[in-house]
């Protein structure tokens, strides 16, 4: 029955008829059409057939791609596609069944055309909304096998590429279908996205050598549009801008995997655009995610090569930028002390000549240039990522970086010998540098949120070490905080300019707040400023950059009583080079002389007083004729001429204070101070500092008689005398309080180091002495008033009083409660 009713079609059920009508007997002449409208209509008017018709139709298709019939291949790929389009019911889930299989079954096929074919077929397929959910349906097989035609090695180039665009866009048709399905396969599971991730990449990367040899963007052909590459690009934004907050992780892990199992960071332009790529597409609020997948990868490899870290450091950098116009997140600090940690352990890396440590048999050879260009990598890093943040949180990162500033203090003790000593100084220089690209192009308004007691507190600290490197540094920093106008390349030359007025300086009224600044840590700046230039080991840059802070100081920050006291300091550094105590080279002192001339010769010309500018220029001019080497046009050039006969100079060439007081007193700057000499204030640093003592230090400011002194014969007996009562007044209180200083540091010191023994007895001896002052308290406070009688007389005559207890005496009512 079976068999005949096989043979004869009269007696088929209708809806194979139907589907054998649609095939023509001559593959060539295409699908039938009138009668896949039939078809059609009856699929529609009987959903309840549509899944028979798939099976069938599936079962033609599989009969003809193995009697290798590829023409009615085709023709049952195109039936299927029309009546999926077509259909949207209730039963196209078991519809559906059918044409996956037959798309897999040409998919498995070796033969690139019917590859293609299944591709597109199920392109069409993803486009499509259904209107039912499918609880069963599995993509695993179409993820791994169009992962594999992303990865196609044919022979034939145009082939190979073809297979490839294919399975880029079966891979896009798979997301699609899947990324907002809940009830579908999850497609973020690792096991997929390390599939897809991977092969998106991979045709991404072959486009880089591509692209070396493709004329320009507008030139590019219509072919060239349509690359493997572009297509990868279009479908991972597509991907990645899917992403939901919890499926960040696990796209961006398969990246690092695939960048580091092919050595992609070296070269790091194609790390760079994938996370360029990678931050433009997923949503702005999720930009920390990628920062903390690159820091944690960035741990990783610590003990990786440093080139391949510089490359992660590099993309880190880029990525922060890019996430820092979005959301960042806590994750702001976290990518500094990431960032640091990276720094020393390269530092360490460069000492020890191992990742290991002490540099053991086995161990990567490690070259310490590779190991700058990743700290120099670090560096412009924290800088590029900090000039994104806002105001405060750029002050958090320079208060964070600061505290990881090994410096000698009270509370901070650095490493010993001269292993530590080195590694001491360079992490002291790495991360000053890091805190310098920081503070560049910082802008705040207030100073007192700039640089709080406890930021300048250190920074200044290590102004006073004998590194020049170091404090040059530290000089740059402070520049840089106080260069709110954009003022600093004005001065990078020192010089006796005679018209200011070709700077174009922008000047500003001191505000309220820098008024308190100024109040509050002024003598501590100027302080600085005066022991750096008794260093020895200052070059040219020093003065440059102590010439520019003094100057930027006046502009920025400066009221009449700042602009006196910087007068004062110049004159005291101009005292320095003139006494030289501290035995300081001939190059020194004539940088000191040149810089106080420059100084004073643009000081003059801002507060703009007749008589103090003529003063100057009479002074500069003499210099001019009789001593060129005191000025910064013959000290400042690459050869100074100097003189030896710095000893021997007459009073004509130096800045009188007594003129100075004169002329400004009379313009209605305070007199008594200008006429009174800088002395700098004692600290606790200065004992903590490797240096000389700071008594010999301000010594040579408070012996004001000088022998070769200018002033000393216009001085009149009367000012000697209160000048020397001051001077011993000041000295006393300096003496007084250093005393009180060391006795409250011996009493800590004691405490901290001494036996727990030790300080045991000290307590109970001063405990015994406290219980005896007490007893005589209360033996007085219990002794009863003297008898009407007199004393009573002892048996041995001697007088003996007879103590009353407690509860028997009578107090007053006001002690009673």
């Amino acid at each position: 029955m079976y068999g005949v009713c096989g043979c004869c079609g009269a007696l088929r059920p209708r809806y194979k008829r139907l589907v054998d009508n649609i095939f023509p007997e001559d593959p060539e002449d295409g699908l039938v059409k009138t009668n896949m409208e039939k078809l059609t209509f009856y699929a529609l008017s009987a959903p309840e057939k549509l899944d028979r018709i798939g099976a069938y139709l599936s079962e033609r298709l599989i009969r003809d791609v193995s009697r290798h019939r590829y023409g009615y291949v085709c023709i049952a790929m195109e039936a299927l596609d029309q009546l999926l389009m077509a259909c949207h019911c209730q039963s196209i889930n078991l519809f559906v069944e059918s044409f996956l299989k037959m798309v897999a079954k040409l998919l498995e096929s070796e033969k690139p055309n019917l590859q293609i074919l299944g591709t597109n077929s199920f392109v069409k397929f993803a486009n499509i909304e259904e209107d039912t959910p499918s609880y069963h349906r599995s993509y695993d097989f179409f993820v791994s096998r169009f992962s594999e035609m992303c990865h196609s090695s044919h022979d034939d180039p145009d082939v190979r590429t073809k297979i490839r665009m294919s399975g880029i866009k079966g891979l896009q048709g798979v997301v699609r279908k899947t990324v907002n399905d809940e009830l579908q396969a999850n497609i973020w599971d690792p096991q997929h996205m390390d599939k897809i991730v991977p092969s998106l990449l991979f045709n991404l990367q072959h486009a880089e050598e591509a692209e070396s040899r493709s004329p320009s963007p507008l030139q590019a052909t219509e072919k060239e549009k349509e690359s493997p590459a572009e297509l990868a690009e279009r479908c991972l934004r597509e991907l990645l801008g899917r992403a939901a907050y919890g499926n960040i992780k696990n796209a961006i892990k398969p990246v690092l995997i695939h960048l580091d199992n092919h050595s992609l960071w070296e070269p790091k332009t194609f790390a760079i655009r994938c996370f360029k790529i990678i931050m433009y597409s997923i949503q702005p609020q999720h930009s920390h995610l990628v920062i903390q997948q690159l820091l944690g990868h960035l741990d990783a490899n610590s003990k990786s090569a440093a080139t391949v870290r510089a490359g992660i450091v590099e993309v880190l950098s880029e990525a922060a930028v890019i996430a820092a116009s979005g959301s960042v997140g806590p994750t702001v600090l976290e990518v500094f002390n990431t960032l640091l940690r990276q720094l020393r352990l390269s530092i360490d890396y460069a000492l020890t000549g191992s990742y290991d440590g002490a540099g053991s048999v086995g161990t990567k050879i490690i070259k310490e240039h590779e190991e700058r260009m990743f700290q120099e990598a670090v560096i412009k890093t924290i800088g590029s990522f900090a000039s994104t943040l806002p105001t405060y949180q750029r002050s958090e990162v320079m208060l964070f970086i600061m505290s990881k500033v090994p410096l000698p203090s009270l509370h901070q003790a650095v490493e010993a010998g001269k292993a530590g000593e080195n590694r001491n100084r360079l992490t002291q220089i790495m991360l000053l540098k890091s805190l310098l690209q920081v503070s560049l192009g910082f802008q705040c308004s207030n100073m007192l949120t700039a640089l709080p007691s406890s930021f300048l507190d250190r920074l200044l600290s290590a102004a006073l070490m004998e590194d020049a490197e170091i404090r040059l540094f530290v000089l740059e920093i402070l520049i840089s905080f106080i260069d709110r106008h954009g003022n600093r390349h004005k001065f990078s030359a020192i010089s006796t300019i005679s018209d200011i007025s070709v700077l174009k300086l922008k000047v500003d009224k001191c505000s309220r707040q820098d008024t308190v600044f100024m109040k509050k840590h002024a003598q501590q700046l100027y302080r600085h400023i005066y022991l750096t230039c008794k260093e020895e080991s200052n070059v040219q840059a020093h003065y440059e950059a102590l010439y520019s802070m003094l100057v930027l100081i006046s502009i920025e920050l400066a009221n009449e009583e700042v602009v006196v006291d910087l007068i004062r300091l110049v004159l005291a550094v101009q005292e320095i080079a003139q006494i030289n105590e501290d035995n300081l080279p001939a190059y020194n002192r004539c940088a000191l002389y040149a810089l106080g001339a420059a100084y004073l010769n643009l000081i003059s010309q801002l507060t703009t007083v007749p008589t103090f500018c003529q003063h100057i220029h009479e002074v500069i001019q003499m210099r001019q004729k009789e001593a060129p080497y005191l000025l910064p046009e013959d000290v400042f050039v690459e050869r100074p001429r100097l003189s030896r006969s710095l000893d021997r100079l007459g009073p004509e060439v130096f800045f009188r204070q007594s003129k100075i007081s004169e002329v400004l007193g009379g313009s209605g700057y305070n007199s008594d101070r200008l006429s009174t000499p800088y002395v700098p204030q004692l600290t606790d640093e200065d004992r903590l500092s490797k240096r000389k003592s700071i008594g010999e230090t301000i010594s040579l400011q408070v012996e004001v008689e000088s022998r070769n002194s200018p002033e000393r014969e216009e001085r009149a007996p009367a000012e000697e005398i209160t000048y020397e009562t001051l001077k011993k007044a000041i000295a006393d209180s300096v003496a007084v309080e250093e005393q009180e200083r060391e006795r409250r540091r011996q009493v800590v010191e004691k405490f901290q180091k001494a036996p727990f023994e030790e300080i045991a007895a000290h307590c109970g001896a001063r405990a015994t002495l406290l219980q005896s002052k007490l007893n005589q308290i209360f033996e007085i406070t219990i002794r009863p008033p003297p008898s009407p009688s007199g004393t009573i007389t002892a048996a041995y005559g001697q007088p003996q009083n007879h103590s009353i207890p407690v509860y028997e005496m009578k107090f007053p009512d006001l002690c009673v409660y």
